[in-house]
């Protein structure tokens, strides 16, 4: 069995008013990605922020390679938070060469630009670069140490398709690479994309854990239907069918297609925009809360 390179039990964080991080425990294979995922609130970036030491625990334990934290751990790791300022007056390269210098062990600079794709901005200014430019930028900041693992808040947060699916391309690199990826993310192809394992969470606590395979095969075998513009509720509520309003639609969740589907034509409703598709982490995840992972 292979040794977790990073242990958390019962971690947990009180703020006065609030119970951030509830007893949370998981475990993280070498060479590995695993996925934080849940909605805005969940307690995502501060589980990340006490294992990076930024944020101290209410209680709880941390082990890095079998033993508690000590100063080794802070310069085997990479950081990429939600909101980073970047120097001013400074290029990309600049930026780079800065924060090599304040690490003993460092990754090459010219690896650093080509793994990020930055060669085409190495000469720019950093207030004139774009939001996936400065996004692969911080990465490769957090890249500069050569660490063994890299810590990742909601590195697509804002970018477009195309930057989005660069930074998954370049995040699968460092991964293939050997390196260690602790993932936070509210999207869901992005976790079925890069993830080995997940730990879903919501309201401080994880409420399910596994491989993206796994939590759909425990939890959703059957199809989704979507309903378009639907607007009669009660209907649905009478057949007793699992339902969730999903902006101007409804989504029904069931194991048996053609028997629901029977239900709704016996009932007379419109089915002509109706769609149906597997069921995907989303589905899980408000088959699970009832609310919708984007929030």
């Amino acid at each position: 069995m292979v040794n977790a390179i990073l242990e958390i039990e019962h971690l947990v964080k009180q703020y006065p008013s609030v119970l951030a991080v509830n007893d949370v425990n998981f475990a993280i294979d070498p060479g590995t990605c695993f996925g934080l995922l849940g909605p805005n609130g969940a307690g995502k970036t501060t589980t990340l922020e006490m294992i990076e030491g930024i944020t101290a625990t209410t209680s709880g334990s941390i082990r890095y390679k079998g033993s508690h934290r000590d100063s080794s751990f802070r310069s085997d790791i990479g950081v990429q938070l939600q909101n980073t300022e970047l120097p001013q007056f400074l290029t990309v390269k600049e930026t780079l060469q800065l924060y090599r210098s304040l690490y003993p062990r460092r990754l090459p600079l010219e690896r650093l630009i080509s793994m990020c794709r930055l060669e085409e901005i190495e000469s720019r200014d950093n207030a004139k670069i774009s939001g996936g430019q400065r996004q692969r930028l911080l990465l490769a900041i957090a890249l500069a140490n050569d660490p063994e693992l890299v810590f990742l808040d909601e590195p697509t947060t804002g970018l477009d398709p195309q930057a989005r699916r660069h930074l998954w391309d370049i995040i699968g690199e460092i991964k293939a690479g050997g390196k260690t990826v602790i993932l936070t993310t509210h999207y869901m192809e992005e976790a079925e994309i890069l993830c080995d394992r997940l730990a879903i969470m919501d309201h401080g606590r994880i409420i399910a854990m596994g491989s993206p395979r796994e939590l759909l095969e425990e939890h959703c075998r059957g199809a989704a239907i979507t309903l378009r513009g639907f607007t009669d509720i009660g209907s649905l509520e009478s057949l007793g069918l699992k339902w969730y309003q999903v902006e101007d639609s409804v989504e029904i969740q069931t194991d048996s297609v053609n028997e629901t589907i029977s239900l709704l034509v016996s009932r007379g409703i419109d089915l002509s925009r109706m769609t149906v598709r597997s069921q995907n982490l989303e589905d899980l995840f408000l088959k699970l809360t009832g609310t919708e992972l984007r929030s």
